[in-house]
């Protein structure tokens, strides 16, 4: 057995852990869309939970240095698409490119909210709170619409890269 010392002995790096941490955490891949001055605006998140089902609402994290930022700090509405493996090449379009919106893979939705195609699923809803807090906020949204795509394999984020889920061989 592998045993660490203390963490608050010297000679630990707080940070490292974290980061080493959370590439053991895996985590679904999203991407958040919001409308801003007639603009659609996105990126992809790993932070997306559900906060509560009555009333339905969800919880996303993001740094408030992203160029993303402004439009979910001044808007009303945002959407959440929950992506499947088939997705993945959309995770990285809103994860690393500028040209987001352009083509054919979304339309404007309920709200005006860009909502993307072909996503296992989406919902759209009303931001009821954002808390800063140094560089990041915390957003919360309450659910006012949604649609659910086909049934497919969910894409995870774990270890610094894109995966999918194994199914473990029991019986209950």
């Amino acid at each position: 057995m592998n045993q660490q010392a203390p963490a608050d002995q010297p000679g630990l790096d707080p940070a490292a852990a974290f980061r080493d941490s959370f590439r053991r955490h895996p985590a679904g891949v999203t991407i958040i869309t919001a409308v801003y001055e007639g603009k659609p605006f996105g990126f992809t998140a790993t932070s997306v939970s559900s906060l509560s089902a009555d009333p339905p609402r969800f919880t996303f994290n993001m740094a408030r240095t992203s160029s993303s930022w402004p439009a979910v700090a001044n808007t009303s509405y945002i959407g959440v698409h929950m992506l499947g493996l088939a997705n993945r090449e959309l995770a990285d379009r809103f994860a690393r490119s500028r040209d987001r919106f352009d083509g054919d893979h979304w339309k404007p939705g309920p709200h005006g909210v860009p909502v993307l195609e072909n996503v296992a699923a989406h919902l759209i809803g009303r931001i009821s709170m954002r808390l800063s807090f140094e560089n990041n906020a915390v957003v919360v949204a309450e659910v006012v619409s949604g649609e659910v795509g086909e049934p497919g394999v969910p894409l995870l984020y774990h270890g610094g890269a894109y995966g999918q889920p194994t199914a473990l061989d029991y019986e209950i």
